[in-house]
């Protein structure tokens, strides 16, 4: 069985993953690896797809260290032919700075992330799975199940491959969830940068919900949560507060617990500041993308991708 990995990247960046590969000891016959030059990640993976040469694709961001025994993983999980796709988490490395943990630990946190913490996690055993528990820095699929489904829908950044998963799902197909095919990759450096990030996240979600309907009420929670903050400047009931007041009371326990669990004293000051702010950029990041056309141009217009083999 050969496995294809592909890694799309911007133009003119040097991919930290490639180097990390470059120090394991796998044979050569057994995978091929692509980077996918572009400024579009949908096109680029499903450029790279069609020139792949082995049975399973598997899907690396350009800063995922990947786990050494990934290969003979992912052998093992595709020796049954009903299994279409399997991931891991996208581990924080402990060697990440103070702010960079924090993140990390709203990622993979009930209160912060709900249903898909597990995609930052490793927790459990191998087990079948939904969209929700897989992340595209860390996700292989079966070449013949991504080509016949249509691979992924080039309207969609992100997102674009809980919207195929789903696809593949209602197809019969068997999804996986192995938490220990791991990646570390390093959370975004500064505060700005992760509402951006949990904005995105939140008007992905949106879009992908547009092409593909609902799947499940819980991603829309924080949209819930910012139309309700906003509802009370207009609202006297005191009553109406109390919501408010059990969300910081939620907040501040599962802040305090963190802190003690994790022994990181500074957790007690940000992850009160940054819970809240996850919730209410994802909740705009959703309003966003609820309202606003889905844009149809997102790769179209893009210049063609470069593929080359390393």
């Amino acid at each position: 069985m050969t496995i294809t990995i592909i890694i799309p990247i911007k133009p003119g960046l040097e991919p930290t993953a490639v180097q990390r590969l470059a120090t394991l000891d796998w044979p050569r016959e057994q995978f091929e690896l692509l980077v996918a030059e572009g400024t579009c990640p949908s096109r680029q993976r499903n450029r790279a797809v069609q020139e792949a040469r082995g049975e399973i694709i598997y899907f690396l961001d350009d800063d995922s260290l990947v786990a050494a025994d990934a290969l003979q993983r992912l052998e093992h999980h595709f020796d049954d032919p009903q299994v279409a796709a399997v991931g891991g988490p996208s581990l924080t490395p402990a060697g990440d700075g103070l702010l960079q943990r924090a993140f990390g630990t709203i990622f993979s946190s009930l209160l912060g992330a709900g249903g898909v913490r597990n995609r930052y996690r490793a927790v459990g055993e191998v087990r079948r799975t939904t969209e929700r528990e897989l992340i595209l820095c860390n996700l292989a699929f079966r070449r013949d199940a991504f080509l016949k489904e249509g691979g992924l829908d080039e309207r969609l950044y992100p997102n674009e491959e809980n919207e195929l998963l789903d696809r593949l799902s209602k197809q019969g197909l068997v999804l996986l969830h192995d938490p220990r095919l791991a990646v570390y990759r390093s959370q975004r450096p500064t505060v700005t940068a992760f509402a951006k990030q949990l904005f995105r996240y939140g008007k992905g979600r949106a879009e992908q919900t547009k092409i593909a309907g609902f799947s499940g009420l819980m991603p829309f929670v924080p949209l819930v949560f910012l139309l309700y903050l906003l509802s009370l400047p207009l609202v006297s009931c005191r009553l109406w507060y109390a919501p408010l007041a059990l969300y910081l009371l939620a907040v501040c326990l599962c802040s305090i617990k963190t802190t003690f669990q994790l022994h990181t004293a500074a957790f007690l000051l940000l992850l009160p500041l940054l819970f809240p702010l996850a919730h209410i950029a994802n909740g705009f990041g959703l309003l966003v993308g609820f309202l606003l056309p889905l844009a149809t141009q997102t790769c179209y217009n893009q210049p063609s991708v470069t593929i080359r083999r390393c």
